[in-house]
């Protein structure tokens, strides 16, 4: 590694040592990325920053800032304790003009309505010779043809010729996108009425709009009946709504209502959701309620499962530690087996067991012989390395999992070319838009959530799946457990799909850790690609993956360590290198440079850096909402996603962007909500893209939260060129060494554990 280029306004100073250390932790006393709370998720810092906002305070009357994804303001489970709600006019968009996000929402929802309508299909008696499908419905009918008397027998079982297989060309198909209903904003009387009640309670009046969508009819009759009913809205947080109970019923109300631990019951699992965990262990939950100032936690959790707002479930445990004194089983019992009592809210527990289901019916059914085997053996023959393996696995199961970084997304390339020269229906999806780009120029590629809901694709066929015989989704890590299952239940019956992704990344900012548990479940078979990301970056990345940080060797100035000494520091050298070190010494322009910092806030945080850099790249006076034409933004239509673009202008209709070749219109009110300067991202909003420069900065302050994780995301996103501003010290050789991934509870690994044969 080198240090910064010569070119820069003052000589960077040698650094020692292999791991490219430097400076002097920041003296800083801002708040950091870090996650606080027992359950935090650290490798999920600024996840949670695509999820919920950081606005919503009870004594003010803002409805507060966009959506903020730090962990940092994480709660006691999970660390995903929001402290503020999106504004007021994001709740109130007319129907009219429904968001991409509101779409994407809307068709997720009917999914999951399909995925139920299926399940109770499945559990009527089935006539029979339905439900069969390819071969099995085409033996079915000729039995029936010969019993029948319609056709001889040797006409009806005939083998065919064999007719030598071209390459199939595009198919003509109209493409039938999935049309989400439109949801109906609340009526003008509701949103007066909850407005009403809250101000009576000393609430701000701008959450009435999201309050009145949240409750729907009667809203204001029930938040007067049940004040807790407010921590249904995002960003309010417990001691908020006890303050507005309080105003509302006085001494009618205690820290041991039923109401209220039903309501701070379920808001500590949604905020466990916003770290990544689909359910919590009973006891981890009881722990939080207790910090909560629940007076009894169990009987809390007792009163929302009788309700039915939360439900548990009892999971068989591998390996579990013998008990102290273990009892004696009673003569002709069986001793029990060890179980863990998990609580999760209904949303993501049928999210996670229409997975299961889904992938159970990948792994345990075959594919459609779509071409014979020498067909396969020859496309196999045809590839190199583990490109071929990754054929040879595609081409008898069907599901696979396919691992490797940057590199390895060539062998999904040359799998579909494969696919499609065998006469294959085969699409790649990409997390983001950036992705297209990284694959294969002439490769049909989409988005995932635009394949989804019907924007980009195959389309849909006529029983609602998706029209395609072969799925290779690439940034499988990124896949949670509402997306992971609408994307099983969409496949159709005998299709394939191949789950390709870089394990080593930060995990999905949704709650999950599906590509993660298939590998742990070892189901599937598992093609491990060989292809190294080639040069000084790929080195360095590969020793990062594995926990080592070594020194390359970068006669190019491929990686340069900065050292400084405060966050103050930090942001001068960035600024410095993105406009004017970078684009002399590497020949890459500020346009095409990244920032990738650990949060929003902080000294050195991503609100900060993109201050100061719109100050010097693209000064203004950011008259449409405090965007300029010309500004770099990160644009978040819906949870979890985040597309690097551009302000081109803005008018009646509103702000006005290009993101990644695409024209968009974010209507004026869901600007602050969806909308923020983009010259600065965090780890997870930079996932799916790759830039020729990057400049990670790391502050002082950032010193506790780095996990190995987010150094690897980072670092990995620059394709020509790092530079690293240093003022972590020796936290950064630490963080790589031990700072692993903090689990996150799922049920998926169990759901997805073979059935025990039964006794006899």
């Amino acid at each position: 590694m080198s240090t910064e280029p010569e070119t820069t306004e003052d000589a960077a100073r040698e650094t020692p040592g292999a791991e490219a250390e430097g400076g002097t932790p920041g003296s800083g006393a801002e708040e950091t990325a870090g996650a606080r709370g027992s359950g935090a998720e650290g490798e999920g810092s600024d996840a949670a920053d695509e999820a919920r906002t950081d606005g919503a305070r009870t004594g003010g009357a803002e409805a507060g800032e966009a959506r903020e994804a730090e962990a940092g303001d994480s709660s006691d489970v999970g660390g995903g304790e929001g402290d503020g709600a999106p504004s007021a006019e994001a709740a109130g968009t007319d129907a009219a003009q429904v968001s991409e996000a509101e779409a994407e929402l809307l068709a997720q929802r009917l999914e999951r309505e399909r995925i139920e309508r299926r399940k109770a299909e499945k559990k009527g008696p089935i006539e029979a010779g339905t439900k069969l499908s390819g071969k099995a419905a085409d033996l079915l009918a000729a039995v029936r043809a010969v019993e029948s008397g319609q056709k001889p027998v040797s006409a009806v079982f005939a083998e065919p010729e064999t007719a030598a297989r071209r390459p199939a060309p595009e198919p003509v198909r109209r493409t039938q996108p999935v049309t989400p209903a439109v949801a109906a904003a609340p009526a003008a009387e509701t949103v007066d009425g909850v407005r009403r009640a809250l101000a009576e309670g000393g609430a701000p009046e701008a959450l009435a709009p999201q309050a009145a969508a949240v409750l729907g009819d009667g809203a204001e009759e029930r938040l007067r009946e049940d004040p807790w009913l407010l921590l249904r809205v995002s960003g309010v947080r417990p001691e908020q709504a006890d303050g507005f109970a309080r105003a509302l019923l006085g001494a009618a109300c205690g820290p041991d209502d039923e109401r209220r631990l039903r309501a701070v019951t379920v808001w500590l699992l949604e905020q466990a959701a916003l770290a990544g965990h689909t359910a919590l262990e009973m006891p981890a939950l009881t722990a939080a309620l207790a910090q909560r100032g629940v007076p009894d936690p169990d009987a809390a959790v007792q009163s929302a499962l009788a309700e039915g707002e939360v439900l548990a479930f009892q999971d068989g445990l591998e390996e579990a530690a013998e008990p102290a004194e273990p009892a004696e089983p009673k003569e002709g019992e069986a001793e029990p087996e060890p179980v863990r009592v998990l609580v999760g809210l209904e949303r993501y527990a049928l999210a996670e067991e229409s997975l299961a289901d889904g992938l159970a019916r990948l792994i345990n059914s075959a594919p459609r012989q779509d071409g014979s085997d020498a067909d396969w053996e020859r496309a196999a023959a045809a590839a190199q390395g583990s490109a071929a393996e990754l054929i040879r696995a595609v081409a008898g199961h069907g599901l696979v999992l396919h691992t490797g970084g940057e590199a390895a997304r060539a062998e999904a390339a040359e799998l579909l070319d494969a696919a499609r020269q065998l006469g294959l229906r085969a699409f790649a999806a990409v997390h983001s838009p950036l992705g297209r780009g990284r694959f294969a120029p002439q490769a049909p590629v989409a988005t995932l959530a635009g394949l989804l809901y019907g924007a980009e694709g195959p389309g849909r066929d006529a029983d609602g799946a998706l029209d395609l015989d072969l799925l290779v989704v690439l940034d499988a890590p990124q896949l949670d457990v509402e997306a992971g299952a609408s994307l099983v239940e969409a496949l159709p019956d005998g299709a394939r799909l191949v789950l390709s992704g870089d394990p080593a990344v930060l995990w999905s900012a949704g709650p999950g850790r599906v590509f993660a548990d298939l590998l742990a479940a070892r189901r599937t078979p598992q093609i491990a690609s060989r292809r190294p990301d080639p040069g000084p970056l790929g080195e360095l990345v590969s020793g990062i993956g594995v926990g080592e940080l070594h020194q390359v060797d970068a006669p190019g100035k491929e990686v340069v360590i900065v050292p400084v000494r405060d966050a103050g520091e930090a942001v001068h050298r960035t600024v410095q290198l993105v406009a004017d070190s970078v684009p002399r010494a590497i020949g890459v322009p500020a346009e095409e440079t990244v920032v990738i910092t650990p949060g929003h806030s902080g000294a050195a945080g991503t609100r900060v850096l993109n201050a100061a850099l719109k100050e010097r790249l693209n000064p203004g006076p950011g008259r449409f909402g405090g965007f300029d034409p010309g500004d770099r933004v990160a644009y978040s239509p819906a949870p979890g996603r985040t597309v690097p673009g551009r302000v081109v202008g803005a008018d009646a209709d509103g702000l006005r962007l290009s993101c990644a070749g695409e024209a968009v219109v974010v209507p004026r009110e869901r600007v602050e909500q969806c909308v923020r300067h983009g010259w600065a991202l965090t780890a997870h909003q930079a996932v799916g893209g790759r830039w020729p420069a990057v400049v990670a900065v790391l502050p002082g302050d950032a010193a506790q939260t780095l996990t190995r994780p987010w150094v690897y995301t980072a670092f990995s996103r620059a394709e020509r060129h790092l530079s690293v501003v240093h003022g972590v010290e020796q936290a950064l050789p630490r963080a790589v060494a031990e700072g692993l991934a903090k689990p996150r509870t799922t049920r998926l690994p169990d759901l997805l554990r073979p059935e025990a044969p039964a006794a006899e």
